[in-house]
């Protein structure tokens, strides 16, 4: 049993200088999605072992943002390869899921660089995390530019 998780509020992580959120214009007519969600992006990093979390939010008319569903992937030297701007590609499995989005409402993805304590923190040295004895702190860049298609995949319901 995982205690404290299920639907929150999201205002104050949003606010946060280490979150990055993408939000959608309000949606036109309900959408629902259903089955497997995942964030496909290109990110640049300052270290070769890092993390990087998404996570799909509903934000209602007055703003409020829910979670939805999330997922880390953890990047090594040997998982992704590099391009030569340093740009490697990084498909985070948000899971499955089954939601509707209201009319009026916004469809956010914040994207971070972990999830502590959700998941184990990534201390950027490739050490066993068990027995690591250091930390290094990663500057982090999502890379969104025509050859770079960084994407929010979702899984429409027919109506």
């Amino acid at each position: 049993m995982i205690f404290g998780g299920g639907a929150k509020d999201n205002h104050k992580l949003e606010a946060r200088p280490d979150i990055r959120t993408f939000t959608s214009e309000p949606l036109t007519s309900d959408t629902t999605i259903m089955g497997s969600v995942s964030a496909q992006l290109f990110v640049r990093s300052s270290l070769q072992h890092t993390d990087f979390y998404a996570r799909l939010c509903d934000v209602s008319t007055n703003g409020k943002s829910i979670n939805i569903c999330d997922g880390i992937t953890r990047l090594t030297p040997t998982t992704n390869t590099s391009s030569s701007d340093h740009v490697r590609p990084a498909t985070i499995d948000l899971g499955a899921t089954a939601h509707r989005f209201h009319a009026g409402h916004r469809i956010r993805l914040q994207i971070s660089s972990g999830a502590h304590p959700r998941h184990n923190r990534n201390l950027g040295t490739g050490e066993p995390v068990a027995t690591a004895t250091a930390m290094r702190s990663a500057d982090q860049e999502v890379v969104h530019d025509s050859s770079h298609p960084s994407a929010l995949i979702l899984p429409t319901a027919a109506k």
